[in-house]
């Protein structure tokens, strides 16, 4: 895992996309040199526009999910991405010929060259992704404990994003601990933890205890290994690192005040704003269209009112009134008591329901956004009912509000749609790890990972 402006990367997803984009571009100065004249003009126009081409194709297919860590499980899934990815990108291949400088020396047949080039990295990306093998960089892993946070780790450890991490073994802590993981995983070593670590080649060590009075955990063993430069985790930072979200369970107030991150500023608070009112414009002069047409089908199926006014809450526990195409019907909760919204809710219209699932609905919170109630990104506001109830049942909850909510978050692109408490607390781990480490540059993932989803309809109710 790389860790670019505070957010873990998969290592290989960035070697995949770097790769593929050289040969991309590669393939594209290949076709030109063998099929035009060359000339300094040529190299000069060529080269460059072909770096700008090659880095636009990989990053829009990166948006859809081409590189996403598991994707490609399913044969017919790896087709409809290939597919979608190639019919994307096709008429945006097009778009951009028209930009760069190539008139000069392109002709038909070459841009026809260019665009199989195309398809053939899609194509044969999107099949070797259904290859979930270990990564280029493998980093052995021993694990300290054998009770349920050991577990916990195992299975964290199974997810395709953690492939270039290998589990040695799980070293007991704990006598008498109870004990959840294959006794065959377990390491028995005459000797120190060091020890232990250097025989088993570790280069991680992940501390999989919550427990850290009464010599639970070793802590002199664990600072000589830190010295000997092996990397030390506690829960909280390897779930942080594997899973992208901050754990509840092994969270502690102290962990909040003193770790890295929870930064907020006037400088990011500004760049942010810019960036929310510029990309919030350039979305509303797209999506215009599709608004008026969505309005209309409402006012067909079910009449007016077109747009649902509901109080929410916001930056530091502030009331506001969020925008929505209405999607249920006008007496959805005619009783006045507020329902968790649900998979097949009944209240939910037929345009509704498709608005919803591409998720429409959402995009007249824009205004929101201009306004200075929510932002792009965040964790979606909850109305103050389910706000009051989740403070009392989840810790930390109340820690979401220090920044603005947002039309999308980072916990709706890596968790499906929340409709109990469970739900929310899966959910504010994630939101969590977005407070933590917010930058443009999460920003700017969580808007491209909201394309896939969009265009996917992952997760829609």
């Amino acid at each position: 895992m790389l860790k670019l402006f505070n957010h873990y990367v998969p290592s290989n997803t960035i070697l995949q996309l770097v790769f593929d984009a050289m040969l991309l571009f590669v393939a594209v100065v290949v076709v030109f040199v063998l099929q035009a004249r060359v000339d300094g003009a040529l190299v000069a126009a060529v080269i460059p526009s072909a770096f700008v081409f090659a880095v636009a194709m990989m990053i829009l297919n990166g948006a859809l999910g081409l590189y996403r860590p598991g994707f490609g499980a399913d044969f017919r899934q790896t087709l409809l991405r290939i597919g979608m990815s190639i019919v994307l990108s096709v008429p945006v291949a097009y778009g951009i010929f028209q930009v760069l400088p190539w008139g000069h020396f392109a002709h038909d047949a070459l841009e026809l060259n260019v665009i199989a080039l195309l398809g053939f990295v899609v194509a044969v990306r999107g099949f070797t992704a259904r290859r979930t093998g270990a990564g280029v960089f493998v980093k052995r892993i021993m694990v300290i404990g054998t009770g349920p946070d050991a577990a916990a780790v195992e299975h964290a450890l199974t997810h395709p994003a953690s492939s270039s991490l290998q589990v040695v073994g799980f070293y007991p802590a704990v006598s008498g601990d109870e004990v959840r993981i294959d006794p065959k995983k377990i390491i028995h070593f005459d000797g120190s933890l060091l020890a232990a670590a250097h025989h088993l080649r570790v280069n991680e060590i992940i501390v999989a205890l919550k427990e850290r009075r009464g010599g639970a955990i070793p802590l002199r063993e664990l600072l000589d290994c830190k010295m000997a430069g092996i990397k030390v985790l506690d829960l909280s930072s390897f779930f942080e690192r594997v899973r992208g979200q901050v754990r509840i369970d092994s969270l502690r107030a102290s962990w909040l005040i003193y770790g890295e991150g929870f930064r907020q500023g006037w400088g990011r608070t500004l760049v942010k704003r810019a960036f929310d009112i510029v990309v919030s414009l350039f979305l509303l002069a797209l999506a215009t269209p599709v608004m008026l047409l969505a309005a209309l089908m409402i006012v067909v199926e079910d009449g007016a009112p077109v747009f649902y006014r509901q109080e929410r809450v916001g930056l530091g526990g502030r009331l506001f009134k969020v925008i929505k195409f209405r999607s249920m019907r006008r007496d959805a909760e005619r009783d006045g008591k507020p329902r968790w919204a649900s998979a097949n809710d009944d209240r939910v219209t037929r345009v509704g329901r498709f608005i919803r699932k591409v998720r429409i609905d959402e995009l007249p919170q824009l205004f929101n956004v201009l306004k200075g109630d929510m932002s792009l990104v965040g964790p979606r506001p909850e109305r103050p009912f389910f706000v009051d109830q989740l403070t009392r049942d989840i810790p930390f909850y109340a820690v979401r509000h220090c920044v603005k909510p947002g039309v999308t978050g980072w916990a709706q692109v890596r968790y499906q749609y929340g409709s109990s408490v469970d739900d929310a607390i899966n959910k504010l781990q994630y939101d969590l790890y977005y407070v933590k480490n917010h930058t443009l540059f999460l920003d700017t993932v969580v808007l491209f990972e909201t394309v896939r989803v969009v265009l996917t309809g992952e997760g829609a109710h």
